[in-house]
């Protein structure tokens, strides 16, 4: 099906992606983990350029999570590094395609200079209104609605006020809309504390693909595989 078709029958407006099996991808070639994470770098770009020609309006990628500080120091220092160097260096990439960058997770625990430069990319492309691309880095979905439930408490509000809403607006984005579809590869099937609030009534869908090996066909596939899914949120067709 072509871009012009999928588009007919209506794109998800938030599309989360769980880019799952750098590492693996790499051990299969006899190559170090940090291979695997830049050659996955490739990846995500070909999936934001599918989701720029479908129109979908907000990809958000977990990019660094609070767990993955338990990793080996060689290996978080790597992705640090991957971080701070292609936020600026892709700039000519997110000009060409319209991409707005943000950012979702706790800011705080980064080092300072990988703050700067997400901050700086985030500056520098906030006049575009194409694809909304959101890094989750040093996030964790429970660690962000802690962070908001704090927020809440702080401001002295009191608890018959709290409801959903406000909840929403206590997050890192509370203009992040709910994500209409979930897409994690490497054949793992859980959340790993991804989202968990905007995912509520998203649908899930599992690859067996390594993340280096999905691409901008396999993003196309599985937007046509949601657009053949029945969303009801809870209610009854015909009732």
């Amino acid at each position: 099906m072509t871009a012009e078709e999928i588009i007919a029958r209506g794109v998800p407006e938030h599309v989360a992606v769980i880019m799952d099996g750098n590492g693996r991808w790499a051990k299969k070639r006899g190559l170090p983990r940090t291979a695997g994470h830049y050659e996955g770098l490739n990846t995500a770009k070909k999936v934001v350029s599918a989701a720029v020609k479908l129109g979908i309006k907000y990809v958000t990628f977990y990019t660094f999570s609070t767990e993955n500080w338990k990793r080996a120091n060689e290996e978080v220092g790597y992705l640090m590094s991957l971080i701070k160097t292609k936020l600026r260096a892709e700039f000519d990439f997110y000009k060409k395609n319209g991409i707005k960058l943000a950012h979702i997770g706790n800011m705080d625990g980064l080092p300072q200079d990988v703050r700067e430069e997400i901050q700086k990319a985030i500056k520098d492309t906030e006049h575009f209104e194409g694809t909304t691309c959101v890094l989750a880095i040093n996030y964790g979905g429970r660690d962000e609605i802690v962070r908001g439930i704090k927020k809440i408490v702080s401001s002295g509000i009191s608890p018959d006020s709290i409801n959903e809403e406000l909840v929403t607006k206590s997050l890192d984005i509370p203009s992040l809309p709910p994500v209409d579809l979930m897409i994690r590869t490497g054949g793992e099937e859980r959340l790993s504390n991804f989202l968990l609030w905007q995912c509520a009534y998203a649908e899930f869908i599992f690859t067996d693909k390594l993340w280096p090996d999905y691409n901008g066909e396999d993003f196309f596939s599985d937007i046509e595989k949601f657009q053949q899914r029945n969303r009801r949120f809870g209610a009854v067709p015909n009732q």
